[in-house]
């Protein structure tokens, strides 16, 4: 079990990157179609080694001790995550499947929505994403999931912009929780 003193040291190490290198000022339009004066590229951080590495101990550390058989989330957020998270699920000899939710199920090949390992009826899954700000492509990604007898109750992201993400996915029947809120990274809500 990592020490909370070494959470600590990963969160303090993940704030400064996404700070540094995630953190952009100027006029947005985000993909829930809000306005918003800084965007916050988590793709930037998660496809790096060094974020990549930091994002998934502090998720692994999350879940630590629940009885989950699968992690996944909407493209493209989620696609980097879901990656680093299925390798060093194995490192730690953990058994884990991943899998990615597409926005719309393929038109040719396999035609499926859900890429990954197959997964059963009875799997606990939990979705991430790299930021929220209203939830949509979470909540799309329980609806597919839905569609196929898949009951998701918790997500987890990199950072909760706090714009209403948690409240909508609540009313879902999803938790969220959030590595960071916004606030806590030291910037203000557009």
């Amino acid at each position: 079990m990592m020490k909370k003193a070494n959470i600590k040291l990963l969160k303090k190490s993940l704030a400064r990157l996404l700070r540094k290198e995630a953190l952009k000022k100027g006029r947005f339009v985000l993909s829930s179609g809000k306005i918003s004066n800084y965007y916050l590229d988590g793709r930037v951080i998660t496809l790096t080694a060094e974020g990549a590495y930091l994002v998934v101990s502090i998720i692994l550390e999350m879940i630590k001790g629940r009885d989950i058989q699968a992690i996944g989330g909407p493209t493209l957020g989620a696609d980097p995550i879901v990656g680093a998270i299925a390798a060093i699920s194995h490192l730690r000899n953990l058994k884990l499947k991943t899998f990615i939710v597409r926005k719309a199920a393929k038109g040719h090949g396999t035609q499926r929505q859900i890429e990954g390992p197959a997964l059963n009826k009875k799997d606990k899954v939990i979705l991430v994403d790299d930021v929220a700000t209203t939830g949509k492509a979470i909540l799309e990604a329980k609806e597919a999931l839905a569609n196929i007898g898949i009951t998701a109750k918790d997500a987890i992201v990199i950072v909760d912009r706090q714009e209403g993400a948690s409240e909508n996915l609540r009313r879902a029947g999803l938790r969220l929780k959030a590595i960071f809120k916004i606030r806590e990274l030291g910037i203000k809500k557009s």
